[in-house]
């Protein structure tokens, strides 16, 4: 099976909107942005259903949909967070760090683990589809209030959210990362 699948074609693609839906922001054209943050989105649940459905899981498949997932939320924060842009829900610098942070955490306490007592499997928590989830829901709506050039109490209300289900899987990740440490020590 060839890896470049119709799956990983989909993923590729959402990677190639990132720059699109970055430059689109910078120059406050905020409703082709989130037009084009939602096609991304679409992609991805194409991608997985493709890949599913047609027996097209592919190793390049499990590493690049996650990566593309990331690269596109930490940059839709990260521009939904820039000071010099005229927008009308700003997400706080604090609630982009934290997320990074988390991320950056993540994958180095997988990163360790691994290299430390062997290739270890980290499947996807609830609490971290959860993260991902609320992630997405509060950049849509920052972006479209931001269309709509309305300050939003939805968009304040999600950015708790956001900050309390990153606190949550950040956690969670680090409880689960212990345990695998553990059970390699006892020789589980």
């Amino acid at each position: 099976m060839t890896a470049l699948t119709a799956a990983n074609q989909l993923t590729l693609l959402r990677m190639l909107l990132i720059p699109a839906f970055l430059i689109l922001m910078l120059y406050g054209h905020l409703g082709w942005a989130l037009t084009v943050f939602v096609t991304a989105g679409v992609t991805d649940g194409l991608d997985g259903l493709i890949a599913r459905r047609s027996g097209q899981k592919t190793q390049l498949g499990a590493w690049l949909d996650p990566m593309a997932d990331k690269l596109l939320l930490v940059t839709t924060f990260i521009v939904l967070t820039l000071p010099g842009l005229e927008l009308s829900n700003r997400l706080p610098v604090w609630l982009t760090v934290l997320i990074i942070t988390r991320d950056i955490g993540i994958v180095l306490t997988v990163t360790i683990v691994n290299l430390a007592i062997g290739p270890r499997t980290f499947r996807p928590t609830i609490f971290g589809k959860a993260a991902t989830a609320t992630y997405i829901v509060t950049a849509i709506a920052a972006m479209l209030f931001n269309y709509l050039r309305w300050h939003s109490l939805i968009v304040d209300v999600l950015v708790y959210a956001s900050l309390g289900i990153t606190l949550v899987s950040g956690l969670h990740y680090t409880w689960h990362a212990a345990r695998i440490i553990d059970e390699a020590r006892a020789g589980v």
